[in-house]
């Protein structure tokens, strides 16, 4: 086997980041009380999967509140800049505490 000597140049082939990273908002300490937000891009099964959770979070937390997906409109498709960017609005405005984003593949 023949050795060869020498600098080779390498790219990375990951382009550069276009947006900074945010520190996380910090996890509540408990859902008691609060009010939770569903949030669907009406791709897979969020309509089967969003009753259950709140079927299961209601029976932990009796004094918890829902905002069903229907309050926001699809995160995905032709309206979905419009969607995701009115969010952090719409949320504040509905007095959200926590959100559950359903994404489907």
């Amino acid at each position: 086997m023949e050795e060869h000597g020498g600098t080779y140049a390498v790219f990375w082939p990951r382009g550069e980041r276009a947006l900074q990273s945010h520190p996380l908002a910090p996890r509540l300490d408990s859902l008691a009380g609060k009010t939770v937000a569903f949030v669907w891009d009406y791709l897979f099964r969020g309509d089967e999967i969003f009753p259950m959770l709140e079927r299961e979070l209601q029976r932990r937390f009796p004094d918890i509140r829902f905002i069903g997906h229907e309050t926001f409109g699809s995160t995905h498709g032709e309206n979905e800049h419009e969607v995701v960017g009115g969010l952090p609005d719409k949320l504040r405005a509905l007095g959200v505490d926590a959100v559950v984003s359903g994404i489907g593949c």
